[in-house]
């Protein structure tokens, strides 16, 4: 195992692939984790991304969805459909458990981070992971037909109504983590996973005591694209740039981050892209992002934390 102290930016499913296997080579791991779409739920208190890496790196997730508990059982969501609820959004029997815990503490008096420090050794995780923010932070789409929630948006309304903007709420007067602070500021490197620019790294750059400690190091921060030519590997990151502006590609990405990133890792098929990149003043890196398995994650990982010197 390395020696390095490794601090990751991560949102939910496309990020914890790669967390995985960043954990899987150095010991000291930590995981910033986006809050913008946790979603309070028939009273509970749901955070996606931070149980998303929590369920990934305690071998639980459920890989073919990509989020909840593997084997799950949805005897709950049965009985709530019995109760004449809406059920859109599928939590499973044993997720709800973690939602009705973190519910409770948090009603208790407990901050997220205290929490989420608490479940990693209920599930004997041993990266430190960190909600970028305790305050409250909304990631909301403006549509055509008006503004949703993220969760409504992506998971109620499957994407489908036509993307004109993305806001924040709450991002600006939201405090960083301290602990997240110090996790960039003491990292030997900070990577930017590939999760969807807009929605699970976007919010945590909102954030302008975060995105300050970034720019202050950003010689040691290294992003992965989530995108291969024009297209988003999985999800809607590719539809959520095209509405913000935002050339979609591995050069529109890097132009996003070119304050607060100076490393940038993109697919081998964009090859031909690594040259407008280093216009930016940003080293470039090619070599397969697709994680379809564990030694593919892995692999990854090992490129990063071997080839890319910060």
């Amino acid at each position: 195992m390395g020696n390095k102290m490794i601090t990751i930016l991560a949102g939910g499913t496309g990020s914890v692939k790669l967390v995985r296997g960043v954990v899987s080579q150095e010991d000291k791991v930590n995981v910033i984790s986006n809050v913008g779409d946790n979603y309070w739920l028939y009273g509970l208190y749901v955070c996606p991304d931070i149980d998303t890496i929590i369920y990934g790196l305690a071998d639980l997730l459920d890989h073919e969805r990509g989020w909840g508990i593997k084997k799950d059982t949805f005897n709950f969501l049965r009985q709530m459909e019995v109760f004449g609820e809406e059920t859109w959004f599928r939590v499973g029997d044993r997720d709800a458990a973690t939602h009705l815990i973190r519910t409770n503490m948090l009603k208790n008096g407990k901050n997220l981070s205290d929490i989420t420090k608490w479940m990693c050794e209920k599930f004997a995780v041993s990266a430190n992971i960190i909600p970028v923010t305790d305050n409250s932070i909304e990631t909301r789409i403006t549509t055509d037909k008006g503004e949703l929630h993220l969760q409504e948006y992506w998971v109620k309304h499957r994407g489908r109504d036509t993307v004109q903007g993305i806001q924040y709420i709450g991002a600006e007067k939201a405090r960083p983590n301290p602990d997240a602070v110090n996790a960039i500021h003491d990292a030997d490197m900070v990577i930017l996973a590939p999760g969807n620019p807009l929605t699970s790294i976007g919010p945590m750059l909102q954030i302008k005591g975060i995105r300050k400690e970034l720019s202050k190091n950003k010689k040691k921060v290294v992003a992965v694209s989530p995108l291969i030519g024009n297209k988003a590997i999985t999800g809607p990151a590719a539809k959520y740039m095209e509405a913000a502006g935002i050339e979609t590609n591995a050069y529109g990405l890097a132009k996003m981050y070119s304050d607060v990133c100076s490393n940038i890792v993109v697919d081998s098929k964009d090859k031909e892209i690594v040259k407008k990149i280093q216009n930016l003043d940003m080293k470039a890196y090619d070599t397969k992002i697709t994680m379809k398995n564990k030694l593919a994650e892995e692999a990854l990982a090992n490129f990063i934390l071997k080839q890319i010197h910060v």
